[in-house]
């Protein structure tokens, strides 16, 4: 760090100590201190959830992250090539854990870039094992932070988290670890804010949990009960009774609702899918993408 950076942090850090009566005696007086301090302009919003994300990944340990088994998209080792496109087509992620014999045999982690090989290769020859990569294995009591360093230093960007007998339980990513820090990261997959629901295939859908109970109603043919709550994630925390993690599932009447995204304190983004190929309203008519 150069001198006049390290001023800058040293006036910055006295600037926020300096109302105050002393040190801070714990890490909630300290937060405290960084949120009178936002509330005063020193920085703003982004920052200070910023601030307190880095001060909460040292308590956060990996099994509060990560996907769990149930929701991890396995390819089997001895699947064939078109069978493993086609998972990651549907599925829309970029990493895959390789199972052997059973879930809890991982031999390997599947990139799908790695796949684009398959384009100029002979299918008749395709071997699982020239194209994958070496599985990490992490206990779920890891701490977050720990892991993060551990990620930056071997250039990995996903582990399979194992429990205290050694089973496979989740897994975790570098844009999970990430995300603690800086907040939800959008990418291609996520829905715009305008665009409340989308579309992404005949029966699976990408719906922002703020969409208005009515407006979803009205988009799938539902009939969901407005009168205790606004939105379909308000609805969706009476059904589970608490705040779901991160790849929980649930059904409700006829439809499935996958979180794919919640923080500490509210789900964020659907995946809800359908029993039945459903085609939505016009968008001119609902507002919304079909």
């Amino acid at each position: 760090m150069s001198e006049q950076s390290q001023g800058g942090t040293g006036r910055w850090l006295k600037r926020i100590t300096k109302s105050m009566a002393g040190e801070p005696r714990d890490l909630a007086e300290l937060i405290e201190a960084l949120r009178a301090a936002s509330d005063r302009g020193l920085f703003d919003g982004d920052a200070l959830t910023m601030l307190e994300g880095v001060l909460s990944v040292a308590d956060t340990q990996v099994r509060d992250i990560m996907i769990p088994r149930s929701q991890i998209v396995f390819v089997e080792h001895d699947e064939s090539p078109d069978r493993i496109v086609a998972h990651v087509v549907d599925s829309g992620h970029s990493r895959f854990p390789v199972i052997g014999e059973d879930r809890d045999e991982i031999v390997g982690i599947l990139l799908a870039k790695d796949l684009l090989r398959l384009q100029i290769a002979d299918a008749e020859e395709f071997a699982i094992r020239e194209y994958m990569r070496p599985a990490v294995f992490v206990p779920e009591s890891k701490r977050v932070n720990v892991l993060l360093k551990e990620f930056r230093r071997s250039h990995n960007h996903i582990a399979i988290v194992v429990d205290e007998y050694g089973g496979v339980s989740g897994l975790v990513t570098i844009e999970d670890v990430i995300e603690q820090i800086v907040g939800e990261i959008d990418d291609e997959h996520d829905v715009e804010d305008d665009q409340p629901i989308r579309r992404d295939g005949p029966r699976e859908f990408s719906v922002r949990a703020l969409t208005p109970i009515d407006e979803f109603n009205r988009y799938f043919g539902t009939e969901f009960s407005d009168e205790n709550f606004d939105t379909i994630g308000g609805l969706l925390m009476q059904q589970f009774g608490r705040l779901p993690r991160r790849g929980e599932s649930v059904r409700v009447g006829e439809l499935d609702f996958r979180v794919l995204r919640a923080d500490r304190r509210r789900i964020e983004m659907l995946r809800v899918a359908t029993p039945t190929d459903h085609v939505p309203p016009r968008e001119e008519d609902r507002g919304v993408s079909g």
